[in-house]
């Protein structure tokens, strides 16, 4: 069926343990490291679940990916870096959305996606490693621009807080291809394909009070096309 022509190569590790593994259409399942720092590098938002008070709470969150660690940055104020910072749970999603699968049926509709999930314990980032950690976060989103810019002051770093965590516990999912329709639809006058989607940043707009001759920001921001 398409919905499993780009099944799981042979030589791709398994989960790290049972908890990472994907039980949902497992031919869509990725362990290998390399597939899962793409997916995560190509996101600009994770979700990042947790459960506070018995009840669950998933906040989206920019972030950074340094090797094989996860940087998360916030208020110290905030309840999830309040939270976090104890020892808690995390589970940080990233989704990236490649296109819409319109079947014949309304049942076999679909999205083609690559999706990252690390489960992990974060811990809090050191203050001498807290610069480090936001050029990260910062280089993630738009490469080249942290040098442009005035830097964190000591008052800033105090009033923020980063967490980390491993990919030790992380795995992929992948659907690509078209509509997995039952034969006896096939002959039905019903438009049936992919219709693509990609993220895509637009032109610099300049800020009222930007100064005429600051220069602009980097020209090649993410993108997962």
């Amino acid at each position: 069926m398409a919905d499993h022509a780009h099944g799981r190569e042979q030589d791709t590790p398994g989960p790290p343990s049972d908890a990472s593994r994907i039980r949902r259409v497992p031919d869509r399942a990725r362990y290998d490291r390399s597939t899962i720092k793409a997916i995560l590098d190509a996101s600009p938002v994770a979700h990042v679940g947790i459960v506070d008070d018995d009840r669950p709470i998933v906040i989206p969150m920019i972030f950074g990916r340094d090797g094989d660690r996860l940087y998360l940055h916030g208020s110290v104020a905030s309840r999830l870096q309040r939270v976090a910072a104890t020892g808690i749970d995390l589970c940080v999603t990233a989704t990236l959305v490649d296109g819409l699968v319109l079947a014949r049926s309304a049942f076999h509709h679909s999205v083609n996606y690559r999706s990252a999930v690390v489960l992990g314990t974060a811990t809090s980032v050191a203050e001498a490693d807290k610069p480090h950690a936001l050029e990260v976060i910062s280089e993630h989103l738009l490469p080249g621009r942290w040098p442009q810019v005035r830097l964190p002051n000591d008052l800033e770093l105090r009033k923020t807080s980063v967490l980390q965590m491993s990919l030790d516990e992380s795995s992929a999912k992948i659907r690509t291809g078209g509509a997995a329709d039952e034969p006896e639809d096939m002959t039905l006058p019903v438009w049936a394909g992919v219709i693509p989607c990609a993220l895509a940043w637009g032109a610099p707009r300049a800020d009222a009070d930007s100064l005429p001759d600051a220069p602009l920001p980097p020209t090649a921001p993410l993108s997962h096309a």
